[in-house]
């Protein structure tokens, strides 16, 4: 049975460093792929899901759409939104 267990005292600070930055390099590599895999920046959201991710009211998106704050896709009756042109539709507040 092999156990994944690290003995700190035997240790140098080095070699802790060095095992600490290469486990984290793994995981910003592991995240990076897993991102460009799903692509969420061109996901198509319904409006619930817009609703639930910009955490506004069903009447809100509506609006928003009808003054162009937020740009809405259609085919038929069902509109969908862009998560990527949602997030370009923030502006930054001045303070």
């Amino acid at each position: 049975m092999k156990t994944k267990a690290i003995l700190l005292e035997s240790l140098t600070i080095e070699q802790l460093q060095q095992l600490i930055g290469t486990s984290i390099k793994n995981g910003i590599s592991e995240l990076h792929k897993e991102l460009e895999t799903k692509n969420y920046n061109e996901e198509l959201l319904t409006r619930e899901e817009t609703c639930k991710f910009l955490k506004i009211d069903s009447s809100s998106l509506w609006s928003w759409t009808n003054k162009g704050k937020v740009k809405a896709y259609g085919i038929g009756a069902r509109r969908y939104y862009k998560r990527s042109e949602l997030l370009e539709s923030l502006s930054l507040l001045k303070k």
